[in-house]
């Protein structure tokens, strides 16, 4: 059938790995879309970049690729919808819009030193209060801030107002709308700006102090918006005139293209890392039990939607880790068929603390370790216990989620680049003991950022809309005799406490 005279959304999802484009019809489904990877660059342990400029000519020749295979004419594009890896930071020139250093990305621990120097006596917490986060190197702010210390003349330059920062949203919004060229618009919404450690929960605006005391200046820092108005339009080009309209922190976009929209529901995204959002509706909730508050979402002018959030580093780069760094595997789709080929994982546990222990632990001294092992282990015992580390990692979110909320899950709406893995999702389900439930849509942190666009420019009509749209696709039960359940995981639980205080002052 023909698109011609029909009008869609626009997606750019720029991730971890790669940065996609997608095309959404009325119904929230994919018309055409086009995927390109990036370089990971490793300067040393602990170190991850990105090119930022790589990052940008990826979207744009995403965006022409999927236009292409959607058979859709830009003309027909009524809105951009934006999400991003969150934390991730960029710093760059105001007047030639270059960089002037590579990106530092969420799962870099570089900024340990710092985080701790900040934390002071009052430790991690300083600052949780009010951001709803703990001092990690998880979170932009600090990274903005190693930057302005780390490149000659980067501070003097930020004072002057001749450098901009943000995260990855800012910097193709910048982009998308004009750059150095045509000054572009340098914003950011509140579920990107709720990541940085520089903003208060409650006024949603940047938090003066904190911003003084992290040692950035404040004209570098973006405007915060909502997650759903129009910011600016396009600059002239293939997109030309077009309104962004939307932007969403990848994991909140998730949650949003699930259509978690009511308070007690959840999420969890299956992709680089897992996320697992709780959504707690208008009322900030504090975590006591290692989890993160964070802005759901905003829509325009309406009160916003706060959420708690278990933020795993390492789940799917596992698998990617297998087949780049030890080369068990050729591609990562064969983990799966590798892992079924034994019944168990042999006494194996893998806990691929490679940037430490995000949530519930909140332990940057940790560790990757693989224990359990004997000779009767092989490569496929090695890749089942990749698989089940993130179902085991998952649990312990899940229950710190149900202590924090007083609300114990029934299901689990799950979503990413994992959830294709049936044998990961059916042992999910087993280990949590609720069902696993995968929509009609899987991707939906491109799904999610498209709605909050159209919803800006009324190609949605609202949240009912959004909530028709969601369908199921498949469902997974657990299956597992409970006994064996908490072996499993008892065991796991003794994995983890090995690989911790693993580094030293001088560990390299």
């Amino acid at each position: 059938m023909s698109t011609s005279q029909h009008t869609f959304v626009l997606a750019i999802d720029q991730g971890t790995t790669s940065t996609r484009a997608m095309v959404f019809d009325r119904a929230g489904r994919i018309v055409g879309a086009d995927q390109r990877e990036h370089r990971q660059i490793l300067p040393r342990a602990g170190w991850v970049e990105h090119d930022p400029m790589e990052l940008w000519r990826n979207a744009c020749a995403v965006v022409e690729g999927a236009l292409g295979h959607a058979d859709v004419q830009a003309r027909q594009i009524v809105a951009v919808g934006i999400t991003n890896q969150r934390e991730t930071a960029v710093v760059w020139d105001r007047a030639t819009g270059e960089p002037v250093h590579h990106a530092i990305v969420w799962q870099d621990t570089r900024t340990q030193p710092l985080c701790d120097e900040l934390a002071r006596d009052a430790g991690p917490g300083r600052w949780r209060e009010v951001t709803g986060l703990p001092l990690a190197t998880y979170f932009a702010g600090p990274k903005v801030r190693w930057v302005l210390d780390a490149v000659p003349g980067a501070r003097e330059r930020a004072e002057a107002g001749e450098l901009l920062c943000g995260t990855v949203d800012s910097w193709l919004v910048w982009n998308l709308t004009g750059g150095a060229e045509r000054d572009g618009v340098h914003v950011t919404d509140v579920t990107n700006a709720s990541r940085t450690l520089l903003m208060d929960l409650r006024t949603l605006d940047w938090d003066e102090a904190i911003v003084a005391e992290m040692g950035i200046p404040r004209g570098m820092l973006p405007q915060v918006r909502s997650s759903s108005e129009i910011y600016g339009t396009c600059a002239p080009g293939l997109l030309g005139g077009i309104p962004v309209a939307g932007i969403l922190g990848d994991q909140q976009a998730a949650m949003f293209g699930q259509a978690c929209l009511e308070p007690g529901s959840a999420k969890n995204t299956y992709g680089t890392g897992n996320f697992m959002l709780l959504n707690t509706g208008t009322e900030v909730v504090s975590s006591t039990h290692g989890l993160l508050t964070t802005v759901c979402y905003r829509l325009g002018g309406a009160p916003p939607v706060y959420a708690l959030e278990g933020s795993i580093a390492v789940t799917g780069s596992l698998v990617q880790w297998l087949r780049d760094n030890l080369g068990i595997i050729g591609s990562t789709a064969e983990v799966e068929s590798l892992a079924t080929s034994v019944p168990d994982n042999g006494g194996a546990y893998f806990v691929p603390a490679f940037s430490g222990l995000f949530a519930p632990h909140w332990r940057p001294d940790a560790r990757g370790a693989l224990v359990g092992l004997t000779r009767y282990v092989t490569r496929a015992h090695v890749a089942r216990a990749a698989l089940e580390a993130t179902a085991f990692q998952t649990r312990e979110v899940l229950e710190a989620m149900d202590a924090d909320s007083g609300v114990p899950l029934t299901e689990l709406r799950v979503d990413g680049g994992m959830v294709v893995n049936e044998t990961l999702m059916q042992f999910q389900a087993d280990l949590l003991g609720v069902d696993v439930v995968r929509p009609v849509v899987a991707e939906t942190t491109a799904l999610g950022a498209a709605y909050a666009a159209g919803l800006a420019v009324g190609y949605w009509s609202g949240a009912d809309e959004i909530r028709r749209n969601w369908g199921e696709d498949r469902r997974w039960s657990p299956r597992m005799d409970a006994g064996e359940r908490e072996r499993l995981y008892r065991t796991w639980a003794k994995a983890v406490r090995r690989t911790l205080d693993w580094v030293d002052a001088d560990t390299r």
